[in-house]
């Protein structure tokens, strides 16, 4: 009897020792930008615009140097990351819908695990916030830039004991830009190569530098308060929704506007200073703070957990990526598809004869960026301005881009004999991918036509005649 009284006791407190060694559940802080490309950043290159902020938040951490969005437009990009699923299979496809309501969302997966969990600023698209079930929201208006400090003042006053999964959206770099370059100067900025270098693209260039500058010092604030408040068992990511507001980066499916910034940190669980290739998608990351909270995903989702690489257990994740994009309201109807390898990319155009336009180059466009009339009038002179704003308005039906030779995607080899086999191979993952995803390839809205004279109207609604 002492024995099996010993036994017992000996295996209750192994019991208890095993259980004391389990760490509590971290907190989890998301800090989202709004509009970022990658290539704008100290972290990934940038010399001309700085980001010190994030560089230091990089050095604490790992950096993911080939991180994806579902779709580069707000609305797909953020139902996808609080979903877990693509846009054909939440319902948001075009920019400003929303996911099915039955659908299941973030905040209730981490509720489950005991979690508060909590939005400030832009997390899901503007005012969709009440439909995700956060246990508290503010500030989702657009441009509502109290959002970030008011979130930091919440979260110092915060007396609750459970674990907290905090959501900051910061609406920089979106557009409008600040009304001057606040430090930077059209001298000393860099012109991207599809763009045209004029002096109001140098102009726009500097005051996008600057709303960078602000979405810089709005993570450092928030990283440096979660650390203060929440101590050093605080999971932190930062990603941005897509790239920024010019031509092939936002609303395209080339690497400006799918290739996002991602940065994780979590002192003594994630090495600081280290980078990864693994290649990873917004849909993962609701699978992979299931799993840092304690649960386990459940199965059906798009998204993978990427916890592995966050430990260095592993190089890899995905080796390959999917990508769809629909619509912006009446001022985008170009739906396009694509799948992105570690090498290669393929895009397809559903509808070649649509003429591709965007907020930046359309007249009536409230937030329309100053620059685009500068390129229009450049060519009707310089050869290169016009080359350019043909490829902008008219895409062939499939792009193919050799992505180590070709990293800006200019080179379109879709119709190069020698990578016939390569190019029938994508078509037919892209073929697949849409069959399984059940990608109609829908258009939503009215599209202009290349061989409309009136294409380049926005074509608003007449007005109503009052009686």
């Amino acid at each position: 009897m002492l024995t099996r009284t010993l036994c017992l006791a000996t295996l209750i407190l192994s019991l208890g020792a095993l259980h004391a060694a389990v760490p509590a559940q971290p907190h989890l802080v998301v800090f989202l930008t709004d509009d970022h490309t990658l290539a704008d950043s100290g972290v990934y290159g940038a010399t001309d615009v700085k980001t010190p902020h994030m560089d230091r938040i990089a050095r604490a951490g790992l950096v993911f140097d080939r991180a994806f969005v579902a779709s580069p437009s707000c609305a797909p990009s953020r139902a996808a990351l609080l979903t877990g699923l693509t846009p054909a299979r939440n319902g948001a496809e075009a920019n400003h819908s929303k996911p099915r309501a039955e659908i299941k969302k973030l905040p209730a997966y981490l509720k489950e695990l005991g979690y508060e969990v909590v939005s400030f600023g832009k997390v899901s698209h503007y005012q969709h916030t009440a439909d995700y079930g956060f246990d508290h929201w503010a500030h989702d208006k657009f441009h509502e830039n109290i959002a970030v400090p008011n979130a930091i003042a919440w979260l110092r006053a915060r007396k609750s004991t459970k674990p907290l999964a905090f959501f900051v959206g910061t609406n920089w770099p979106h557009v409008p830009w600040p009304q001057t370059g606040e430090g930077y100067t059209p001298a000393g900025v860099r012109i991207p190569p599809q763009a045209v270098d004029t002096a109001v693209t140098r102009q726009a260039r500097a005051q996008y530098y600057a709303a960078v500058a602000r979405m810089d010092a709005e993570m450092g604030a928030v990283f440096d308060a979660a650390n203060e408040v929440l101590g050093a068992n605080t999971f932190f990511l930062t990603t941005a929704d897509h790239g920024a507001q010019w031509p092939f980066a936002k609303w395209s499916l080339y690497d400006h506007g799918i290739r996002t910034p991602m940065i994780a940190v979590w002192p003594g669980k994630i090495r600081a200073g280290a980078r990864t290739d693994a290649m990873v998608m917004w849909t993962d990351i609701l699978p992979t703070l299931i799993e840092l909270g304690g649960g386990t995903a459940p199965g059906g989702l798009d998204g993978q957990s990427f916890a592995r690489v966050l430990w260095g257990e592993t190089a890899a994740h995905r080796d390959r990526i999917f990508t769809t994009h629909s619509s912006d309201g009446r001022f985008n109807i170009y739906p396009t598809r694509s799948v992105r390898t570690g090498e290669w990319k393929y895009i397809r155009n559903l509808h070649p004869e649509f003429y591709y336009s965007t907020h930046v180059d359309l007249v009536k466009a409230a937030d329309r960026p100053p620059y685009f009339d500068s390129w229009r009038e450049a060519a009707k002179t310089d050869p290169k301005a016009a080359a350019l704003l043909r490829r902008y308005h008219e895409r062939p039906a499939e792009e193919l881009y050799d992505l180590r030779a070709d990293p800006e995607e200019l080179n379109n080899l879709a119709a190069d004999p020698r990578h016939r086999a390569r190019l029938a191979e994508l078509r037919a993952e892209v073929d697949s991918w849409m069959k399984a995803q059940g990608d109609a390839g829908t258009v939503f809205g009215e599209p202009r036509l290349l061989s409309d004279p009136k294409r380049a109207d926005p074509r608003d609604p007449p007005a109503k005649k009052k009686k």
